[in-house]
């Protein structure tokens, strides 16, 4: 079964660690501020620096895991809940400071990259540039604080990194997209085929089944030795359905032009239709054979189940076949294509062929043909 197009298949263990990975090595940055809780003299400022570093470095690799599932969801993060979790980090950071002093002016890095992953990009810019340039402007407002300009190489560094890696995410999640589109609809086009296939076999075997099953009961009192041979014909050929219903399940049923014609021969007999058939057929290449046997059996379905003809003509040429009748065709408007014809169109188009239906150019009769490219192999 295939699962719905806005869901995509659960990602692999080896892909959720690699998640929790990028996340957390982010977090060697944070040694700076924790080693200098760990050297306050007050326990208090010792508790609240160490602490507040863990709680940041906790809700931080959070943020991005869950940020980056909604991402492989195709689930966007909400702008509002975006902002209040960059927020909440800045937060975090600063409640710090009594215990880490002007090192929490690290922390910078991480809101800035949760910024780039989460925010939209003007906004996440702007939050990069207020990040980068809190550390000068800080040590020029606040007494005992240094100038940290590796503080500030590491926000734009890690602001672009973070931003190699959101797109990273996007793609691998737009690949899974694809490839959940790509696997749907290759079971539809499968059903489909089967679908064709299993009409195709079944309304020409069943016409043909349910003509000789009528012939044989008018002649049932008329002549009984011919009413049994049709019945037999009935039999063959409901074994020959049930043998090429499995064959299709199976995907090994093949159809050929000659075993196509000496059923059309048939069934036209069964249903008093006189046939003018080609006693022999031209060497033709094997999917050219295909598409005419499929003809063939599409055309002479239609001339049996719904044509009312008294004659059915069939040519064969090397680059095209032709049924002809003079009854009055399909029921419908001219060229209205049921499952047969969009079948048969569909094989057509593989080899480049074109397949006209519809009244003959004199109007005396109704007309299928199929022509490929002479060239073609």
């Amino acid at each position: 079964m295939t699962p719905p197009p806005d869901r995509v298949r659960p990602v692999s263990r080896h892909w959720r660690f690699t998640g929790w990975l990028l996340a957390a090595v982010w977090l060697f940055f944070l040694n700076i501020p924790f080693s200098t809780a760990l050297r306050q003299p007050e326990l208090w400022r010792r508790l609240l620096g160490i602490g507040s570093v863990i709680a940041f470095g906790a809700a931080y690799v959070l943020i991005f895991e869950w940020s980056r599932a909604r991402r492989q969801q195709h689930r966007p993060v909400p702008p509002g809940q975006a902002r209040l979790l960059i927020g909440l980090l800045l937060v975090l950071g600063l409640v710090g400071i009594p215990g880490t002093g002007g090192d929490w002016l690290t922390t910078l890095v991480f809101v800035a990259a949760a910024a780039v992953f989460l925010l939209p990009p003007v906004e996440s810019l702007v939050v990069v540039v207020l990040a980068a340039a809190t550390p000068p402007v800080a040590s020029r407002l606040v007494p005992g604080w240094e100038a940290e300009s590796t503080v500030v190489f590491a926000v734009l560094l890690a602001s672009f990194a973070m931003f190699g890696v959101s797109r990273l995410a996007q793609r691998n999640a737009e690949l899974q997209a694809a490839q959940a589109e790509i696997r749907r609809l290759a079971v539809t086009e499968e059903r489909a085929r089967t679908a064709r296939d299993l009409h195709d076999i079944l309304g020409h075997s069943l016409t043909v089944v349910a003509v000789k099953a009528e012939l044989a009961g008018r002649l049932l009192e008329l002549d009984p030795a011919r009413a049994a041979t049709e019945i037999a014909d009935v039999e063959r050929l409901a074994r020959q359905a049930l043998a090429d219903v499995r064959g299709t399940v199976g995907a090994y049923r093949g159809v050929s032009l000659a075993a196509e014609l000496a059923g059309a021969r048939s069934a036209l007999a069964a249903a008093g239709v006189a046939a003018d058939l080609p006693e022999t057929v031209p060497a033709l290449p094997a999917e050219r054979d295909e598409l005419f046997g499929w003809t063939v059996r599409e055309g002479v379905t239609n001339v049996v189940r719904h044509s009312g003809a008294r004659r059915c003509v069939i040519r064969v040429e090397p680059a095209a076949v032709e049924i002809r009748d003079d009854g009055r065709g399909p029921a419908g408007a001219p060229g209205e294509a049921g499952h047969g014809l969009a079948g048969l169109r569909e094989r057509a188009r593989r080899l480049d062929g074109t397949v006209t239906v519809g009244r003959r150019p004199d109007a005396r009769g109704f007309l299928l043909r199929v022509a490929v490219p002479a060239g073609d192999r």
